[in-house]
C-alpha cells in the first residue's frame, strides 16, 4: 500500500536514500508503537470518565514495545555480532504481548487502577467528517496552519483504524508487557512526555450528545465552550467560514 501521509512518505524517502548509499552500515527499525502512545487515557479514567473507543473497540490491534527494550534492540543492532541478521535490513519489532485490541487495552488500564471498566464508542466515520471539513477550509482558505491541521487529522485517523502489530515471533522482543506498564503508571504516574489525549472532553460530550452532532477537531471545543465560538469566528482563517450550529445543543451541554 502506498502511503498518503506526508510523515510516512518522508520516512520512506529517507529509507530509500539510506539503502542507495554504501558509505555506512545501517539498520532500519520499525517499532509497532510505544507504551506511552496507548496510555494517554489514564488521567481521564482516573477522573471517572469512560474510556473512548473507536468503532467496536476491536478495529485495530497492537503489541507495543517498552522504550528501554526498544533502545536495547536498536543498540544491539549496531553490533558486529548482529551483522548478518540486522545490518542493511528493515526490521519490524514489537513487544512480547499477543495482539491487543483497543478495548482490551482499556480493560487492562481499568484493572490496573482497580475500577470497573466503562466505555463510550465513537464511529470511525467521525474522522472522515472531520477531515472533510478541514479539507474544505484548507482548500478555500489556504495556509500552512490548515495544511498542518489536515495532515494531523489524517494521521489521527490512521492510528485509529490501522494495526500497529507484529505477529511473527521473530519480530517480538523484550519481556515487559502492557499490563506491567499500566500497573507501573497506575502506581507511579505517567512519563511526562506521554501524549495525554482530550478524551475526558470527548467522553463527557458523547455521554451527553448524539455522536452525529460531534466533529472531533472543532465540535467538542465549540459545543462545550460556547464562548470560544466568538473567538473562532473573529480569527483568521475562519473569519468568513459559515458555521452551522444544531439548534438546542447549547441548552443541553454544560461546562
Amino acid at each position: 500500500m502506498i502511503s498518503t501521509k506526508k510523515l510516512q512518505q518522508a520516512k520512506l524517502e529517507f529509507e530509500e536514500k539510506l539503502a542507495e548509499q554504501s558509505e555506512m552500515s545501517y539498520s532500519i527499525i520499525r517499532p509497532t508503537a510505544f507504551f506511552k502512545s496507548v496510555s494517554g487515557q489514564l488521567e481521564s479514567i482516573l477522573q471517572g470518565n469512560s474510556y473512548v473507543l473507536f468503532g467496536d473497540g476491536a478495529v485495530t490491534q497492537c503489541n507495543p514495545i517498552e522504550e528501554g527494550e526498544l533502545a536495547m534492540y536498536m543498540c544491539d543492532s549496531s553490533l558486529e555480532e548482529y551483522k548478518e541478521q540486522r545490518w542493511g535490513k528493515i526490521l519490524n519489532v514489537g513487544g512480547p504481548d499477543a495482539p491487543l485490541t483497543n478495548k482490551m487495552l482499556g480493560e487492562m488500564m481499568f484493572k490496573a487502577i482497580d475500577k470497573p471498566a466503562k466505555f463510550v464508542y465513537v464511529p470511525t466515520e467521525v474522522f472522515d467528517f472531520s477531515i472533510s471539513m478541514i479539507e474544505f477550509i484548507a482548500k478555500n482558505w489556504p495556509s500552512q496552519k490548515w495544511d498542518d491541521v489536515l495532515e494531523t487529522s489524517k494521521i489521527g485517523k490512521y492510528y485509529a483504524v490501522e494495526d500497529m502489530l507484529t505477529t511473527d515471533d521473530k519480530e517480538k522482543f523484550g519481556s515487559i508487557g502492557m499490563m506491567d506498564h499500566f500497573e507501573k503508571i497506575a502506581a507511579e504516574g505517567q512519563d511526562p512526555f506521554t501524549p495525554v489525549r482530550a478524551t475526558s472532553l470527548i467522553s463527557k460530550a458523547l455521554e451527553a450528545l448524539p455522536v452525529i452532532s460531534i466533529s472531533i477537531p472543532l465540535g467538542f471545543g465549540l459545543l462545550l465552550k460556547p464562548y470560544l465560538l466568538e473567538k473562532v469566528m473573529t480569527s483568521s482563517p475562519l473569519a468568513n467560514v459559515p458555521i452551522l450550529l444544531v439548534a438546542g445543543l447549547n441548552d443541553i451541554v454544560t461546562s
